[in-house]
């Protein structure tokens, strides 16, 4: 019988499209946490992003780069099979609000079914990022908002570049 490796892989995936703070804080508390963190970027044709998946990478791996034990990939199909391709054994989800939780929930069952040897581990959102989401973040950036503070300023200045803002005219 072969011996089990003590190494934890965890993947983290999603679309970061972009990536915010919020997604910064978990892979910095989840770097602390498993010997190898995957954070992957979910290839999904049905979605039309903001940026490609060439440009998100390259992203994540200017802010990631300080984590040694962090790497960045892609990936299309199934999580589960892709955590299996990587020898992970936890799939890492952040937990904004119960509605994140009810989705979060089937899609770890589900995963549970296909996989039994692959875990979903749930961390809370710290409270200072708990209602950012990629897709507010364009909003509001296309909108003329002030984003600073909830994306590392490489994103906002790639935002800058992709997305006109909206003019308003004080009243």
């Amino acid at each position: 019988m072969a011996a089990k490796s003590s190494r934890v892989i965890a993947i983290y995936a999603g679309s970061f499209d972009p990536i915010t703070n919020g997604h910064l804080d978990l892979i910095q508390r989840a770097a602390g946490l498993f010997d190898c963190l995957i954070v992957s970027i979910l290839r999904n044709e049905n979605k039309l992003p903001l940026f490609s998946v060439e440009e998100r990478m390259e992203m994540l791996r200017e802010v990631l780069r300080v984590y040694p034990n962090v790497r960045v990939d892609s990936f299309g199909g199934l999580l589960v099979d892709h955590a299996a391709a990587h020898g992970a054994t936890i799939l890492l989800r952040g937990i904004r609000a119960i509605s994140d939780y009810e989705y979060e929930l089937q899609m770890a069952l589900m995963n549970r079914r296909l996989r039994p040897g692959i875990e979903t581990l749930f961390l809370m959102a710290n409270e200072a990022y708990s209602f950012i989401s990629s897709r507010l973040i364009k909003e509001v950036f296309s909108l003329g908002g002030n984003v600073s503070g909830l994306v590392p300023p490489c994103v906002e200045e790639r935002l800058r570049l992709r997305l006109p803002t909206v003019v308003t005219k004080g009243a």
